[in-house]
């Protein structure tokens, strides 16, 4: 059984499992599914109540918080008993492409070359770790929500907002991994 959970699972199966959150939601309690909200909420919760965006109930949106809780919980459980010490696999066509930019070492899930303190440092890691952070949060907060809010919960209830939002976050995607993260990589 550990080992059939260690394995990737197939899309027919994990994609079920992550649509039926938005129903099980809707039932059990009327809520919505979403990740950054829960920032908001830790803030409002923290920060002093001067600022107007942090004036609200957050309190009736703590199951969010333990939602967040959990997955945090749930990804510290599956790297300490779950994880898969074999190379990762990745098709031999890019790990030639990446190898021009020397990327090498396919032991994480993200590579070392790319992502350690030493690269923070340098120009390429600084535009992929702080330039790309602060502009995903920037999006999210423009967007008026995550991925997993638009695209899951947002396109299952139907709402144009979320269409829009989730073409334009597949279009940025198919830019940045075509376009300009090649420019990124060979700086």
């Amino acid at each position: 059984m550990l080992d059939l959970i260690k394995q990737p699972w197939p899309w027919y199966v994990a994609g079920p499992l992550i649509g039926l959150t938005v129903p099980a939601l809707l039932i059990l309690g009327n809520k919505s599914f979403g990740i950054s909200s829960s920032l908001r909420h830790i803030c409002a919760a923290c920060i002093p109540a001067g600022i107007n965006f942090f004036k609200y109930d957050w309190k009736k949106e703590a199951w969010n918080l333990f939602f967040v809780l959990g997955i945090f919980f749930g990804g510290m459980i599956a790297s300490h008993f779950l994880l898969n010490t074999s190379e990762i696999t990745v098709s031999p066509k890019l790990k030639t492409e990446l190898a021009g930019y020397g990327i090498t070492d396919y032991t994480n899930l993200v590579p070392v070359q790319l992502m350690n303190f030493e690269s923070l440092l340098t120009l390429r890691g600084f535009i992929m770790m702080i330039v790309g952070g602060f502009l995903v949060g920037f999006g999210t907060r423009y967007a008026g929500g995550c991925t997993s809010g638009h695209a899951i919960m947002g396109l299952s209830n139907l709402q144009w907002p979320s269409l829009v939002a989730t073409v334009c976050f597949m279009a940025g995607g198919f830019i940045m991994a075509n376009l300009i993260l090649p420019i990124i990589l060979s700086l």
